[in-house]
């Protein structure tokens, strides 16, 4: 009972049922939650009740009606597990008969069998089939007799299980996970009156005769289809597969011990793996059958909170989750466990899994007014592990307000005081979060997630692991350094999970995964790899459905690479098109690529309009990040309208900001920025200064579309800074614009960037027109003129544009 309280109090923890996190990539990431939301739902238990009886229900009691009776055990017998108990007395008969692959395949699926809810019979043998077809026919022999006899038959074979328990070697012990079933099953048989018995007796041979229609619907069937057909509809069946336990649906009341199994594998299939849970409806409805049977099932009304949360529904996780803490006072399992204290606790930690849900869908007033409930109810009980959790979530209440660390702090030293290594290193990461938004360096922020780190492994908390990871992968990404945020995902990618998880369960199906698989992909479309980027944003799809609770990661990545893809082919009404999808996910990002798009269509006055209003909205919400992106677009607009010299003043903020902020790759490309506009000034030896400091983070960390404006730049102010050379310099300055050209050239192609190529092919012409080389310049003529009558011609003066 301690290991279930201890789950219990974790129902409560920051961000409980969510892992919805701000990691630092803050363009490309969900914006409102910080690393201490991602605490996961607890794996669904139900407590066994020490109240000795506890509500069981029994199908057969009246016709049409169900009743709640009190049984001392907690099943009763079902056609189904008849048919298993025929199952479980031929496989002790075959003995040695059976082969050792035979056996091991018998034992695999007899576990599920046991614990699952009840199936048609023609599912069952197509089960035993393929493991056994030769036990399969003596199952369905058996049946037939008991079936198609009489009802002493059946009272015989009842009187007969109890032989296996006889002897000094017995055929099963009375302990194993068989023994319990079959003394369960013969317990609740001898409890029936004589007409439930009767019932039973019916309701078997209905059980066989509906198998038999089958079986005879199947063959008129095979008669009227061709081979072919049939060999379509039987592979189909075969993908249906017997064993694919999400899709047993509960259909009809389940015993105690099936509704426990059933909703933990939901909670662990949603915890693990949700494509393989039942769908969002599906699984409503079959908890709403469960609750119809057993209203004041506490565990099924937390499942429920969990669901509504899939769909984020706020009006039924809010209904479902009161429920939930409703029935655990009713039922008296907290009161009993923990003594006068029992009512108290449920009701402080529902007060707080409330602040989490409003928190979780942004109702920060409501979730400000449960958490002083919970603390005030907290301080009154002295519970100092809860009062750690309130105050965990009062930070994350507060950073919404304000930026403040000490709560932060003093959150993680009273964790680290109270033992809760879990609390204590999401605090930790917090505090990096916080720290590299401002500024810090990274060797600072790596040494920190080193200490956390050294948490979780000592505690063995996997999920935590996997948030570091991705937590640096996001820090490298803010900071610039591509190549470390790839070698950080890897690291992930190529992890196995500590947990225990059951076989064909998809590992790490978190939030932490998702992110690092979409950085993964921007990273791939930003080096020109877009059908690998493809492949694995068709991998999150599947992965991640677009019903599941992150499912919007993948597709604000999707539409992103989409919008920039369309931007470098210049299909500006396909790009204006996606801008919509990028705002519904993110609005941030679709007011500013609602502005590119302009600025691209030469509708500098709206562009213009638009990115000072983004402006001051970033720069109110201290999204840093995304200010200086505006204001490096604000200078190209300046430059576009040929007001050189206010760009200046408007390059050199974000520059100050970029440096202030440790944004190493915003910097360098903030200084790409000015030596373009000292070129266009007419300074290209003071232009070429600040490229040859400014470029090697480009090329070496930097989207191949940025390494091919930084070359072309390079050619550009070698070409001006050529003019006052000597002849025999100017021709080698020249031929060295031309190589990198070359390069720009290549990096152009890479990712389909037309217009650029457009114009390298154009200044390559002039160059090898002015060194005299006839045939290379026709070449790039030719060429230019192939892409000139393709895409369309805006007016712009070439020197006017950087990228």
């Amino acid at each position: 009972m301690s290991s279930l309280r201890a789950r219990k109090r974790s129902l409560i923890t920051p961000g409980a049922a969510s892992s919805n996190v701000k990691f630092l990539k803050c363009k490309c990431i969900l914006e409102n939650y910080s690393p201490l939301d991602l605490l996961p739902p607890p794996p669904l238990t139900t407590p066994r009740h020490e109240s000795g009886a506890a509500l069981y229900f029994n199908p057969m009691l009246t016709n049409g009606v169900v009743h709640a009776n009190v049984f001392g055990v907690r099943d009763w017998v079902t056609p189904h597990k008849m048919a298993l108990l025929v199952l479980l007395s031929e496989l002790g008969r075959a003995g040695a008969q059976l082969g050792l692959l035979e056996r091991r395949r018998l034992n695999r699926l007899l576990l599920p069998l046991l614990q699952g809810p009840d199936m048609a019979l023609s599912r069952l043998r197509k089960a035993i089939e393929e493991c056994c077809p030769h036990l399969a026919g003596s199952v369905h022999i058996r049946l037939k007799l008991m079936a198609e006899g009489e009802l002493k038959d059946m009272e015989q074979f009842f009187d007969d299980l109890s032989d296996s328990f006889s002897g000094t070697e017995p055929e099963v012990h009375k302990t194993s996970v068989v023994g319990l079933f079959l003394r369960h099953m013969i317990l609740a048989y001898n409890k029936l009156s004589f007409s439930q018995v009767y019932k039973l007796y019916t309701a078997l041979q209905q059980y066989f005769q509906k198998d038999e229609k089958k079986d005879g619907a199947d063959e008129n069937d095979m008669e009227l289809t061709n081979p072919e057909e049939l060999d379509g509809k039987m592979e189909k069946e075969e993908l249906d597969g017997p064993l694919r336990e999400e899709e047993i649906a509960c259909s009809g009341p389940l015993s105690q011990k099936q509704a426990e199994y059933f909703l933990s594998q939901q909670a662990s299939l949603l915890k693990n793996d949700e494509t393989k849970a039942l769908a969002p409806a599906s699984l409503q409805k079959e908890l709403n059958n469960l609750l119809k049977f057993n209203p004041d099932f506490a565990e099924a009304h937390y499942l429920s909170y969990l669901n509504s949360l899939r769909v984020q529904d706020v009006f039924s996780s809010t209904h479902s989750l009161l429920h939930y803490f409703d029935r655990l006072i009713l039922t008296g399992a907290e009161s009993k466990s923990n003594g006068d204290e029992g009512y108290g606790r449920s009701l402080r930690y529902a007060a707080l899994n409330l602040a989490a849900l409003h928190c979780r869908f942004g109702h920060y007033q409501q979730a400000e007014l449960a958490l002083q409930e919970a603390i005030r109810i907290a301080q009154e009980s002295n519970d100092h592990v809860c009062l750690q959790h309130c105050l965990s979530w009062l930070y994350i209440l507060e950073q919404k307000i304000f930026d403040s660390c000490v709560l932060l702090e003093h959150s993680v030293n009273k964790s680290l005081h109270f033992g809760l290594p879990y609390l204590a290193s999401l605090g930790i990461q917090s505090l990096v979060q916080q720290r590299a938004f401002a500024g810090k360096a990274a060797n600072k922020l790596m040494d920190a997630l080193k200490d956390s780190d050294l948490l979780h492994w000592k505690h063995s908390l996997s999920e935590l692991i996997d948030i570091s990871i991705a937590q640096k992968t996001a820090i490298w990404r803010l900071y610039g350094r591509s190549t470390m945020a790839l070698q950080q995902a890897q690291t992930l990618l190529s992890m196995n999970s500590l947990e225990a998880v059951n076989v064909g369960v998809q590992q790490n199906n978190t939030e932490s995964f998702a992110v690092v698989l979409c950085h993964l992909a921007e990273l791939h479309a930003e080096q020109g790899y877009f059908a690998a980027a493809s492949e694995i944003l068709k991998h999150l799809k599947e992965r991640f459905p677009p019903n599941s609770q992150h499912a919007q990661l993948w597709m604000l990545f999707d539409q992103k690479i989409q919008f920039e893809r369309a931007m470098n082919d210049g299909r500006y009404h396909v790009a204006d098109s996606l801008v919509a999808g990028i705002t519904a996910l993110n609005s941030i990002e679709g007011v500013y690529r609602k502005a590119i798009v302009l600025k691209a269509q030469n509708q500098m006055s709206e562009a213009h309009k638009l990115l000072q209003k983004l402006l001051i909205h970033c720069q109110k919400i201290k999204n840093t990040e995304m200010v200086i992106s505006v204001l490096l677009s604000i200078a190209e607009l300046y430059w576009r309208s040929s007001c050189h010299t206010i760009a200046l003043p408007v390059l050199l903020q974000a520059l100050a900001l970029a440096r202030e902020y440790s944004l190493q790759y915003l910097a360098s490309e903030t200084l790409l920025n000015l030596a373009f506009s000292q070129l266009i000034l007419g300074i290209p030896e003071q232009a070429l200064n600040i490229l040859h400091m400014a470029i090697e983070p480009v090329l070496a960390h930097g989207a191949v579309l940025d390494k091919g404006c930084a070359m072309f730049l390079v050619a550009k102010c070698q070409v001006a800074s050529a003019a006052s050379y000597t002849p025999q310099k100017k021709i080698e300055a020249l031929e060295s614009a031309i190589l990198n050209l070359n390069e720009a050239k290549t990096y152009f192609a890479k990712v389909d960037c037309k217009e650029q190529l457009r114009d390298v092919l154009y200044f390559q012409a002039r160059l090898f027109h002015t060194l005299g080389k006839t045939q290379e310049r026709n070449k790039c003529a030719m060429l230019f003129r192939q892409l000139h009558q393709e895409l369309p011609a805006h007016g712009v003066p070439l020197i006017n544009a950087f990228k």
